[in-house]
Protein backbone atom coordinates (compact mmCIF):
# COMPACT_ATOMS: atom_id res chain seq x y z
CA UNK A 1 0.00 0.00 0.00
CA UNK A 2 2.92 2.33 0.73
CA UNK A 3 3.96 2.17 -2.93
CA UNK A 4 0.77 3.94 -3.96
CA UNK A 5 0.67 6.50 -1.16
CA UNK A 6 3.16 9.04 -2.64
CA UNK A 7 1.22 9.63 -5.92
CA UNK A 8 -1.97 10.14 -3.92
CA UNK A 9 -0.17 12.61 -1.68
CA UNK A 10 1.28 14.38 -4.75
CA UNK A 11 -2.17 14.70 -6.28
CA UNK A 12 -3.73 16.01 -3.08
CA UNK A 13 -0.98 18.54 -2.40
CA UNK A 14 -0.96 19.97 -5.91
CA UNK A 15 -4.74 19.93 -6.24
CA UNK A 16 -5.11 21.97 -3.03
CA UNK A 17 -2.34 24.31 -4.17
CA UNK A 18 -3.98 24.98 -7.53
CA UNK A 19 -7.35 25.64 -5.90
CA UNK A 20 -5.80 28.74 -4.31
CA UNK A 21 -5.40 30.50 -7.68
CA UNK A 22 -8.92 31.92 -7.61
CA UNK A 23 -8.07 35.20 -9.35
CA UNK A 24 -6.57 33.34 -12.31
CA UNK A 25 -9.62 31.06 -12.38
CA UNK A 26 -11.94 34.08 -12.35
CA UNK A 27 -10.07 35.69 -15.24
CA UNK A 28 -10.17 32.43 -17.19
CA UNK A 29 -13.85 32.01 -16.38
CA UNK A 30 -14.70 35.49 -17.71
CA UNK A 31 -12.64 34.88 -20.86
CA UNK A 32 -14.26 31.53 -21.56
CA UNK A 33 -17.76 32.99 -21.06
CA UNK A 34 -16.98 35.77 -23.54
CA UNK A 35 -15.58 33.41 -26.15
CA UNK A 36 -18.44 31.01 -25.58
CA UNK A 37 -20.99 33.68 -26.47
CA UNK A 38 -18.99 34.72 -29.55
CA UNK A 39 -18.73 31.13 -30.79
CA UNK A 40 -22.45 30.59 -30.23
CA UNK A 41 -23.25 33.70 -32.28
CA UNK A 42 -21.00 32.46 -35.09
CA UNK A 43 -22.47 28.97 -35.18
CA UNK A 44 -26.02 30.38 -34.94
CA UNK A 45 -25.30 32.45 -38.03
CA UNK A 46 -23.95 29.32 -39.73
CA UNK A 47 -27.16 27.41 -39.04
CA UNK A 48 -29.29 30.41 -40.03
CA UNK A 49 -27.83 30.13 -43.52
CA UNK A 50 -29.91 27.01 -44.08
CA UNK A 51 -26.96 24.65 -44.11
CA UNK A 52 -27.67 21.09 -43.08
CA UNK A 53 -25.49 19.63 -40.33
CA UNK A 54 -25.33 16.32 -38.49
CA UNK A 55 -25.66 18.17 -35.16
CA UNK A 56 -28.74 20.23 -34.25
CA UNK A 57 -28.26 23.87 -33.24
CA UNK A 58 -29.23 23.37 -29.60
CA UNK A 59 -26.83 20.42 -29.44
CA UNK A 60 -24.03 22.51 -30.93
CA UNK A 61 -24.67 25.27 -28.38
CA UNK A 62 -24.51 22.78 -25.51
CA UNK A 63 -21.31 21.37 -27.02
CA UNK A 64 -19.75 24.86 -27.09
CA UNK A 65 -20.65 25.61 -23.47
CA UNK A 66 -19.20 22.34 -22.30
CA UNK A 67 -16.04 23.07 -24.26
CA UNK A 68 -15.65 26.46 -22.63
CA UNK A 69 -16.33 25.03 -19.18
CA UNK A 70 -13.73 22.27 -19.48
CA UNK A 71 -11.18 24.08 -21.64
CA UNK A 72 -8.57 23.99 -18.86
CA UNK A 73 -8.68 20.20 -18.93
CA UNK A 74 -7.02 20.04 -22.35
CA UNK A 75 -3.35 18.97 -22.29
CA UNK A 76 -2.11 21.88 -24.38
CA UNK A 77 1.22 22.68 -22.74
CA UNK A 78 3.98 21.08 -20.73
CA UNK A 79 4.07 21.51 -16.97
CA UNK A 80 6.11 24.69 -16.29
CA UNK A 81 7.63 23.04 -13.22
CA UNK A 82 9.08 20.27 -15.40
CA UNK A 83 10.57 22.93 -17.67
CA UNK A 84 12.07 24.61 -14.62
CA UNK A 85 13.60 21.27 -13.55
CA UNK A 86 15.35 21.03 -16.90
CA UNK A 87 16.61 24.62 -16.78
CA UNK A 88 18.02 24.32 -13.25
CA UNK A 89 19.23 20.73 -13.53
CA UNK A 90 17.09 19.60 -10.59
CA UNK A 91 15.51 16.95 -12.81
CA UNK A 92 18.40 14.69 -11.81
CA UNK A 93 16.95 14.51 -8.30
CA UNK A 94 13.80 12.92 -9.70
CA UNK A 95 15.72 9.68 -10.21
CA UNK A 96 16.62 9.57 -6.52
CA UNK A 97 13.09 9.75 -5.17
CA UNK A 98 11.91 6.45 -3.61
CA UNK A 99 8.60 6.54 -5.50
CA UNK A 100 7.12 5.35 -8.74
CA UNK A 101 8.27 8.38 -10.73
CA UNK A 102 5.78 8.00 -13.57
CA UNK A 103 2.90 7.66 -11.10
CA UNK A 104 4.05 10.82 -9.29
CA UNK A 105 4.25 12.80 -12.54
CA UNK A 106 0.90 11.43 -13.64
CA UNK A 107 -0.62 12.52 -10.32
CA UNK A 108 0.81 16.02 -10.82
CA UNK A 109 -0.70 16.19 -14.29
CA UNK A 110 -4.03 14.89 -13.03
CA UNK A 111 -4.24 17.59 -10.38
CA UNK A 112 -3.09 20.26 -12.86
CA UNK A 113 -5.94 19.39 -15.22
CA UNK A 114 -8.60 18.81 -12.56
CA UNK A 115 -8.30 21.81 -10.22
CA UNK A 116 -8.52 24.69 -12.77
CA UNK A 117 -11.33 22.88 -14.59
CA UNK A 118 -13.30 22.56 -11.37
CA UNK A 119 -12.89 26.25 -10.54
CA UNK A 120 -14.10 27.34 -13.99
CA UNK A 121 -16.66 24.69 -14.89
CA UNK A 122 -18.97 24.92 -11.90
CA UNK A 123 -19.84 28.65 -12.15
CA UNK A 124 -19.88 28.57 -15.95
CA UNK A 125 -22.34 25.67 -16.13
CA UNK A 126 -24.57 27.39 -13.58
CA UNK A 127 -24.61 30.59 -15.64
CA UNK A 128 -25.12 28.81 -18.95
CA UNK A 129 -27.86 26.51 -17.66
CA UNK A 130 -29.70 28.76 -15.18
CA UNK A 131 -28.80 32.44 -15.53
CA UNK A 132 -29.10 32.81 -19.31
CA UNK A 133 -32.68 31.42 -19.42
CA UNK A 134 -33.59 33.73 -16.52
CA UNK A 135 -32.29 36.68 -18.55
CA UNK A 136 -34.40 35.69 -21.56
CA UNK A 137 -31.46 34.23 -23.48
CA UNK A 138 -32.81 30.71 -23.65
CA UNK A 139 -31.57 30.34 -27.24
CA UNK A 140 -27.99 30.71 -25.95
CA UNK A 141 -28.46 28.54 -22.86
CA UNK A 142 -27.07 25.12 -22.02
CA UNK A 143 -29.87 22.54 -22.10
CA UNK A 144 -29.77 19.45 -19.86
CA UNK A 145 -29.02 16.00 -21.31
CA UNK A 146 -32.00 14.67 -23.29
CA UNK A 147 -32.13 11.35 -21.43
CA UNK A 148 -31.38 10.01 -17.97
CA UNK A 149 -28.88 7.59 -19.48
CA UNK A 150 -26.92 10.46 -21.03
CA UNK A 151 -26.94 12.33 -17.71
CA UNK A 152 -25.58 9.28 -15.88
CA UNK A 153 -22.95 8.29 -18.44
CA UNK A 154 -21.60 11.80 -19.05
CA UNK A 155 -19.75 12.08 -15.67
CA UNK A 156 -18.17 8.67 -16.25
CA UNK A 157 -17.00 9.71 -19.71
CA UNK A 158 -15.65 13.01 -18.34
CA UNK A 159 -13.71 11.15 -15.66
CA UNK A 160 -12.14 8.98 -18.36
CA UNK A 161 -11.45 12.14 -20.38
CA UNK A 162 -9.60 13.56 -17.37
CA UNK A 163 -7.52 10.39 -17.02
CA UNK A 164 -6.75 10.51 -20.77
CA UNK A 165 -5.81 14.17 -20.53
CA UNK A 166 -3.42 13.44 -17.66
CA UNK A 167 -1.80 10.65 -19.69
CA UNK A 168 -1.25 13.03 -22.62
CA UNK A 169 0.00 15.76 -20.27
CA UNK A 170 2.51 13.39 -18.73
CA UNK A 171 3.67 12.35 -22.19
CA UNK A 172 4.21 16.01 -23.10
CA UNK A 173 6.13 16.55 -19.84
CA UNK A 174 8.36 13.56 -20.60
CA UNK A 175 9.15 14.99 -24.04
CA UNK A 176 10.70 18.02 -22.33
CA UNK A 177 13.41 15.73 -20.95
CA UNK A 178 14.43 14.88 -24.51
CA UNK A 179 13.87 18.28 -26.12
CA UNK A 180 15.32 20.26 -23.17
CA UNK A 181 12.64 22.94 -23.68
CA UNK A 182 8.86 23.06 -23.52
CA UNK A 183 8.56 25.61 -26.33
CA UNK A 184 8.75 23.20 -29.24
CA UNK A 185 6.25 20.64 -27.95
CA UNK A 186 3.84 23.43 -26.94
CA UNK A 187 3.90 24.97 -30.42
CA UNK A 188 3.16 21.53 -31.86
CA UNK A 189 0.62 20.17 -29.36
CA UNK A 190 -1.57 23.22 -28.78
CA UNK A 191 -3.08 23.63 -32.30
CA UNK A 192 -3.10 19.87 -32.90
CA UNK A 193 -5.03 18.95 -29.75
CA UNK A 194 -7.33 21.99 -29.90
CA UNK A 195 -8.41 21.13 -33.44
CA UNK A 196 -8.53 17.33 -33.33
CA UNK A 197 -10.24 17.12 -29.94
CA UNK A 198 -13.26 19.01 -31.28
CA UNK A 199 -12.71 22.09 -29.13
CA UNK A 200 -12.87 24.48 -32.10
CA UNK A 201 -15.75 22.82 -33.93
CA UNK A 202 -17.51 19.52 -33.21
CA UNK A 203 -15.84 16.64 -35.01
CA UNK A 204 -19.08 15.57 -36.79
CA UNK A 205 -18.87 18.86 -38.71
CA UNK A 206 -15.54 17.84 -40.21
CA UNK A 207 -15.56 16.53 -43.81
CA UNK A 208 -16.84 12.97 -44.19
CA UNK A 209 -13.50 11.62 -45.41
CA UNK A 210 -11.81 12.73 -42.17
CA UNK A 211 -14.28 11.03 -39.82
CA UNK A 212 -12.56 7.61 -39.56
CA UNK A 213 -9.28 9.38 -38.78
CA UNK A 214 -10.37 11.98 -36.24
CA UNK A 215 -12.68 9.56 -34.42
CA UNK A 216 -9.92 6.96 -34.07
CA UNK A 217 -7.33 9.32 -32.58
CA UNK A 218 -7.09 9.69 -28.78
CA UNK A 219 -7.93 13.40 -28.92
CA UNK A 220 -11.61 12.68 -29.65
CA UNK A 221 -11.88 11.18 -26.17
CA UNK A 222 -10.94 14.50 -24.57
CA UNK A 223 -13.82 16.61 -25.86
CA UNK A 224 -15.90 15.30 -28.73
CA UNK A 225 -16.98 11.90 -27.43
CA UNK A 226 -17.99 12.88 -23.87
CA UNK A 227 -19.73 16.04 -25.08
CA UNK A 228 -21.70 14.13 -27.69
CA UNK A 229 -22.74 11.70 -24.97
CA UNK A 230 -24.13 14.70 -23.06
CA UNK A 231 -26.09 16.12 -25.99
CA UNK A 232 -27.49 12.70 -26.94
CA UNK A 233 -25.77 12.63 -30.31
CA UNK A 234 -24.27 9.21 -29.56
CA UNK A 235 -26.79 6.37 -29.45
CA UNK A 236 -26.99 4.33 -26.21
CA UNK A 237 -25.77 1.24 -28.03
CA UNK A 238 -22.53 3.07 -28.93
CA UNK A 239 -21.75 4.43 -25.46
CA UNK A 240 -19.73 1.34 -24.48
CA UNK A 241 -17.51 1.94 -27.52
CA UNK A 242 -16.92 5.52 -26.37
CA UNK A 243 -15.83 4.46 -22.90
CA UNK A 244 -13.68 1.69 -24.35
CA UNK A 245 -12.00 4.17 -26.72
CA UNK A 246 -11.10 6.48 -23.83
CA UNK A 247 -9.91 3.70 -21.53
CA UNK A 248 -7.78 1.87 -24.12
CA UNK A 249 -6.05 5.04 -25.26
CA UNK A 250 -5.35 6.00 -21.64
CA UNK A 251 -3.77 2.63 -20.91
CA UNK A 252 -1.75 2.75 -24.15
CA UNK A 253 -0.43 6.25 -23.45
CA UNK A 254 0.46 5.35 -19.87
CA UNK A 255 2.47 2.36 -21.07
CA UNK A 256 4.25 4.44 -23.71
CA UNK A 257 4.89 7.18 -21.17
CA UNK A 258 6.42 4.76 -18.68
CA UNK A 259 8.77 3.41 -21.35
CA UNK A 260 9.79 6.87 -22.56
CA UNK A 261 10.37 8.19 -19.04
CA UNK A 262 12.62 5.27 -18.11
CA UNK A 263 14.53 5.66 -21.36
CA UNK A 264 14.71 9.45 -21.14
CA UNK A 265 16.06 9.59 -17.59
CA UNK A 266 18.87 7.20 -18.53
CA UNK A 267 20.00 9.65 -21.22
CA UNK A 268 19.03 12.96 -19.64
CA UNK A 269 21.34 15.92 -20.28
CA UNK A 270 21.31 18.29 -17.32
CA UNK A 271 21.09 22.00 -18.13
CA UNK A 272 22.27 24.51 -15.56
CA UNK A 273 23.00 23.29 -12.04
Amino acid sequence: MDRFTPPVAVFRARFLLLLQYRAAALAGFATQCWWGLIRIMVITAFYAGGRSAPVALDQAIAYIWLGQAFFAMLPLTADPEVGAMMRTGSVCYERLRPVDLYAAWYARALAWRAAPSLLRAVPMLIIAAALLPALGLRAYALHPPPTVAAALIFPVSMLLALLLSAALSTLIDISVIVMLSARGITVFSMPLITLLSGMIIPLPLFPDWTQPIVQALPFAGLVDLPFRVYIGHIAPRDVAAVLRHQLLWTVALVLVGRWLLARGLRRVVVQGG
